[in-house]
C-alpha cells in the first residue's frame, strides 16, 4: 500500500557532500520528506544546513538526535569509518538508513550493516548515484533488450591529474577513510560497470596501489578536491593510484584504474563494456557511444543523451529511496551488492600488499 505521509528524515553530517548533493535534493523533495533535524560535531556546519532547509533542531550528538526525534529514516553524510557504526545504531533502533558511499571500510563492518538490516527488517541503501545518469539508464535498457549480447569484459576508472581531496584530513587518513581513490572513486565506476553487466559475483582480484604524490605540492585542477578539510600537519597514509583486475563467477572480467593524482592528460571517469553483439562506452568527457555491426559494416551509435539534463543523479537516488519506503517499489540496491563491493576493494588492497591474487 502506498504511504502518502511525508517520510521524516534526520541527517547526520553537514559537510561538502551534504551541502552539494543531499541538501539541494531535499529542497526539491519537500512534498515527500520532512527533515526533522540535522547533526554535526561542528554546530556551525549544522546551522548552515538547518537554515537552508528551514528547520530548527540541531544536534552535535547523533544518538541524542535519533533517540529524541525518532525519525523514520536517517541519511548519513559522514566520514567512511562512521557509516557502519551509525547505520547499525539506527537500524537497531527501528530506522531506515540511507548512507553515502562507500558502504563501509571493511568486509567485517559491511557485514554488520547487512545483518542489522536483515534483523530489523528496515531498508538499508547506499548511494549509487551513477546508476541514475541518463546515459547509464539508456545503456541499461539497451543491454536488457539483448542488443549487446553476452557482456564478457569491462574496463572502468576515474582518473585525476591533480585532485587530492582534503589532504591531511580524514580522506587521506586510512583509519577514517579505509583507503584512497580506490575506495573513494572506485565504488562509483566499479558499481556502475557491475550493475550494467547484470551484477555478476566477484570471485578473484589482483591489484597494485601506489602513493607518489603525498609529499608534493598542493596543485589541483579538480573541483572534486574541494571535498574534505585540508590539514597541513595531518596524515597521508593511503594510495593516490590503484589499478586492478577482477574476475567474476560467470567468466567475465574487468580492468580498473583510480587515481587522485597521476600524470595523465585530464580528469575523466568512464565505463567500457565488451559484448558479443555490441560494445559501449560511458565517459564523463565523451557521453555515451555504442559500437556494433549493421549490414556487414561496423557502426557507431551516438545516442543523444545528456547527463547534465534531467533530475540530478543524487536527487534521483534519494527519490528512489523514498519511493521504496512510501510506495514499496523494489530497491535497485540491496545490501549484498555492498558486501560484494567491499570484498573487491579490500581484496585489491590485500593483493597490492602481498603481490598475489586474492580469491574471494
Amino acid at each position: 500500500m502506498e504511504n502518502t505521509q511525508k517520510t521524516k528524515i534526520a541527517i547526520i553530517g553537514c559537510g561538502g557532500i551534504n551541502r552539494w548533493a543531499h541538501m539541494p535534493a531535499y529542497k526539491e523533495m519537500k512534498d515527500l520528506v520532512e527533515i526533522v533535524a540535522v547533526c554535526d560535531i561542528k554546530p556551525e556546519k549544522a546551522e548552515i544546513i538547518a537554515k537552508e532547509l528551514g528547520i530548527e533542531k540541531i544536534y552535535t550528538d547523533y544518538k541524542e538526535m535519533l533517540d529524541t526525534e525518532k525519525p523514520d529514516a536517517v541519511d548519513l553524510c559522514v566520514p567512511n569509518y562512521l557509516h557502519s557504526i551509525m547505520a547499525v545504531y539506527a537500524l537497531e533502533h527501528g530506522m531506515h538508513v540511507f548512507s553515502e558511499k562507500p558502504d563501509a571500510v571493511s568486509v567485517e563492518e559491511v557485514l554488520k550493516m547487512k545483518a542489522a538490516a536483515e534483523k530489523s527488517g528496515k531498508v538499508l541503501m547506499v548511494m549509487r548515484n551513477n546508476r541514475y545518469r541518463p546515459t547509464a539508464v539508456f545503456a541499461k535498457k539497451y543491454i536488457a533488450d539483448g542488443k549487446m549480447g553476452e557482456i564478457y569484459a569491462a574496463r572502468c576508472g576515474w582518473q585525476r591529474r591533480r585532485g587530492i581531496p582534503g589532504k591531511g584530513g580524514w580522506f587521506t587518513t586510512k583509519a577514517q577513510s579505509g583507503g584512497g581513490p580506490l575506495i573513494d572513486l572506485g565504488v562509483h565506476m566499479i558499481d556502475l560497470a557491475i550493475w550494467l553487466m547484470g551484477n555478476p559475483v566477484p570471485v578473484a582480484v589482483t591489484g597494485c596501489t601506489y602513493s607518489k604524490f603525498a609529499n608534493l605540492g598542493d596543485i589541483t585542477d579538480s573541483m572534486h578536491s574541494m571535498f574534505g578539510e585540508v590539514n597541513k600537519n595531518g596524515v597521508f597514509d593511503v594510495e593516490d593510484l590503484a589499478m586492478g583486475f577482477i574476475k567474476f563467477d560467470n567468466g567475465a572480467c574487468m580492468q580498473i584504474e583510480f587515481s587522485w593524482a597521476s600524470n595523465i592528460g585530464k580528469e575523466r571517469n568512464f565505463v567500457e563494456l565488451r559484448g558479443t553483439k555490441a560494445g559501449c562506452e560511458i565517459a564523463s568527457d565523451n557521453g555515451l557511444h555504442i559500437f556494433t555491426e549493421e549490414y556487414g559494416k561496423t557502426v557507431n551509435y551516438d545516442p543523444l543523451v545528456n547527463d547534465e539534463k534531467g533530475v540530478p543523479q543524487h536527487e534521483a537516488n534519494l527519490r528512489h529511496f523514498v519511493d521504496v519506503l512510501q510506495k514499496g517499489v523494489t530497491p535497485d540496491f540491496v545490501p549484498q551488492q555492498g558486501v560484494n563491493m567491499i570484498k573487491i576493494l579490500e581484496a585489491i588492497y590485500k593483493s597490492a600488499a602481498t603481490g598475489k591474487e586474492v580469491i574471494l
